[in-house]
Formats: C-alpha cells, structure tokens, sequence
C-alpha cells in the first residue's frame, strides 16, 4: 500500500524529494515513508490471500463451520448442563434455539455491514466476540445467563458464515464460484461428524466447561490465521453506500415477493427439521435408550454421512434435473419417510434400530432441500444477492430456532422428536404448494423465474 492509498496518512500527496539541499551541504538522503497506520494495516490485511484454490477452501470452510461446531460439540453435554445448572431437559434445549436465534439476528445486521464496510473488520469483530461469549460461558452459574450468552455468541458467529460466502462472492465468479460453494458444503458438512466426537472427548476429560474452552482457542486460532492469510476482498469502490435506509429498501423489496419468501421460508423449515433431531437426540438415545457418550457420538456421525451423502448426491442430479423438481420430490420422500419415522417411534416396532434406520432416511432426503430452495429464491433478485442471503440465512437459523424447541416442551422422546420433524416438513410442502407453482403444471420451468421478468 502506498501513502496516497492510506486514508490514515495526514499528508498523503506530500512531495518527499522537493526539498533543495544548501549549497555546500552534504546530500541529505530521502526520508523513508512512513508506514500505513495500523488500523489501515489491519483492516486491508496481506496484500495477497492463500496461494491455493485448496488453501482458500480450508480457510473459508473452517470460517463457515464455526457456527456448527459451536452448536454440535456441546450436544453430548446438554444432559449434563441440565443436571449441572439445575434446569430441565427443556430449559438445555433453549441454549440450542438461543443461539439460532442470535445467529438470524447476527445475520440481519452483518451481512449490510460487510457490504458497507468490508469483509475484514465485521469478521475479526465477531470471532473476537465468540471468544468473550465462549469464556463468559465457562462462568455462568444459571442457565438464564447461559441462555443470554449463547444468543450474543449466535449473533457474533454469524460473521464468520455470511463474510465466508461474500468472501466467495468477492473472489470468484461463474463454474468456479459455483466448484468453490460445493467444496465449501462439503468441509462444513463435516463438522456434524467431527464436532460431538471432540465434545464428548472433551467433557470425558473434564466437564462441559472444557468445551467452552475449546471453542475459545478455536476463535483465538481463526482470528490470528484471518490477520496474517486473509485480505480483504472488497475494495472500498465496490462498496455499498447509502446506510440504514439503502439496507431497509432491499428488505422491503424481498418481504414484497410472495415466491421468494416462500422459497427462502423453505431451507428454514429443513433446518428446523434438522435442528429438532439435534437438540432431541441426546436425550432419546442416551436417556430414552441409554446410549453411552462414546455411542451417540458415533450414531451421530453416521447420520451426518447421510446429510453429507445426500449433498453430493443433488450436486450430481442438478445438472440434469431442475432445481424445483429435486426440491418437490425430496420433500414428498421425505414426507413419507418422516411419517414411518413417527410410526416407529408410537408403536415401539423395531426397538432402537426401527427409530435409528427411519431417522437416517428423513436425513438422507434433508441435503437436497436447503440448497435447491436457496438457489431458487436467489434467481428471482440477483442485483441483491447479499441482502436475499441474509434474509435466508436469518429464517433457516430463526424458524429452526423458533421449531425446535417444541421438541423439549412435548417432552424429548422419540415421538416428540419424530413429530415435530414431521410438522416442519408438512408446513415446507405445504408453503411451496400455496405460494410458488412448484407443484403445478409448469412448475418446474418458473418457481424460480427472478421478479422482474
């Protein structure tokens, strides 16, 4: 960066070779420029990226995982947080709905403010606030202020998903943005498999403080590689201007479009389906059944396979097949699928393995919902995409935040579990089949077709 490009330097246009030496004076060298100031320094960070398409994945995708660690690795320790602090098997759940909620809020705000202010600053702000929020954690003595905390860590976290996409968006273009969104999918897709694996490990070798701990470091780790690999990628001429009132018309203008918010509602009801299984699962299988820590783990890893599988499956499909028809057939299987799931679960037929192989099937349907809905709506406002993917993210994280819930109220069994996943997917079908075309004529060709056509 030169002086005239640091909006920090006082005197960026001075002249540092106009002074005239005296006669019969030594020559005076030139005095060296001084340094861009830190802030500039900061916010700009180095001057080129990771030097891999594959570098630029491991960075980007351990970004957009943090959101899901932060949410799985404290699953094995919900019965343990409910007994610890005194609380009921609901009143642990709410921790889970608590930080989806902050997450969808984090979302409304951040993703207007990196598109007004630059990816770098929204993102090292937030992971340094995952951090403050995961120590406070640590601390807590009831589960009111644990509840608090994990909203505040729900909204800082969503830095690290929304600036992670814009970062793509910033970055690549065409086939390749589209390659790079795929592979980043399938690092996060890991993290379901990984994370209660390392939070059941954890909590064995202390309490379910530690995990809290982990998650700490975890932020301190991304903030110093973000300072030292990532630049920012949006350069101030690109950036959007106009503040408050510019951000609240794109809202207006998405909340306006009946089939756009029926498409972005859509990946927030799969979430919620997702999300019930999350937070109900510890206590169906290792109270309900009495799975041990180390067993649910890996239950919960063979599950995250059938989302991770189902992913890839609908990224092969999609070449062929149009969006909304993969959207409207899985959600009908699904459908299907979920109903044998809660008929399991009533009538006792099969034992564990009947509630295990009908779950995993409503999971193996889940990974072609979200991503087809979220292409769909995407169409209809392209000259938005920022502002559209914000509202997307907010209801995928504050529907599943709202729903899943339910699942602790009506008493996290089986059946409470199975049920509430089927409601989510019921209202999905019925959401698309009322306000797209989706499940008419000619559905296929114009569920997706942008707003302005």
């Amino acid at each position: 960066m030169t002086r005239a490009d640091d909006p920090d330097d006082p005197n960026p246009t001075a002249d540092l070779t106009s002074s005239r030496a005296q006669p019969g004076a030594p020559a005076q060298p030139a005095a060296p420029a001084p340094r861009a100031g830190l802030r500039s320094r900061l916010l700009a960070g180095p001057a080129a990226g990771p030097r891999s398409t594959a570098a630029w994945i491991l960075l980007l995708g351990s970004l957009s995982a943090l959101p899901a660690f932060t949410t799985d690795m404290y699953l094995p320790a919900l019965p343990d947080v409910a007994h610890d602090l005194h609380t009921t098997d609901a009143g642990a759940q709410v921790t889970m709905s608590a930080m989806l909620i902050g997450a969808a809020l984090g979302t409304l705000v951040i993703g207007p403010l990196s598109d007004r202010f630059g990816r770098r600053g929204p993102l090292l702000v937030g992971l340094a606030g995952h951090v403050v929020t995961s120590v406070l954690s640590i601390l807590v003595p009831n589960i009111t202020l644990l509840i608090v905390l994990r909203v505040i860590q729900g909204f800082f976290n969503a830095s690290a998903s929304v600036t992670s996409m814009a970062i793509i968006r910033d970055r690549f273009s065409g086939a390749e943005a589209a390659r790079m969104f795929s592979r980043l999918m399938l690092v996060i897709g890991l993290s379901p498999l990984l994370a209660p694996t390392v939070g059941s490990l954890v909590e064995g070798w202390g309490s379910w403080h530690g995990i809290f701990l982990v998650l700490a470091l975890m932020g301190v780790v991304l903030g110093a590689v973000v300072l030292r690999a990532l630049p920012e990628t949006l350069p101030t001429e690109r950036r959007v201007t106009g503040g408050l009132p510019a951000a609240l018309r794109g809202y207006r203008t998405l909340v306006r479009d009946r089939r756009f918010l029926a498409l972005a509602v859509v990946p927030g009801l799969g979430m919620a389906v997702v999300m019930s299984y999350v937070s109900g699962s510890p206590f169906v299988f290792q109270e309900h059944f009495g799975l041990s820590s180390g067993a649910f783990s890996l239950l919960f890893a063979v599950n995250g396979l059938a989302l991770v599988a189902s992913a890839q499956v609908n990224a092969a499909l999609v070449r062929k097949v149009a969006p909304i028809r993969l959207l409207r057939t899985a959600l009908v299987v699904q459908l299907v699928f979920a109903a044998g799931l809660v008929a399991f679960a009533v009538t006792g037929v099969g034992g564990l393995l009947g509630v295990l192989a009908g779950l995993w099937l409503v999971l193996a349907m889940q990974g072609m919902v979200p991503s087809n809905a979220s292409a769909l709506a995407l169409t209809r406002h392209g000259e938005m995409a920022g502002t559209a993917s914000a509202v997307i993210g907010a209801l995928q994280t504050g529907i599943a935040g709202v729903v899943s819930p339910l699942v602790g109220v009506l008493g996290a069994t089986a059946v409470a579990m199975s049920s509430v996943m089927l409601g989510a997917i019921a209202v999905a079908i019925l959401v698309l089949a009322v306000a797209t075309p989706a499940f008419r004529r000619e559905g296929g060709f114009h569920a997706g077709v942008p707003a302005s056509s």
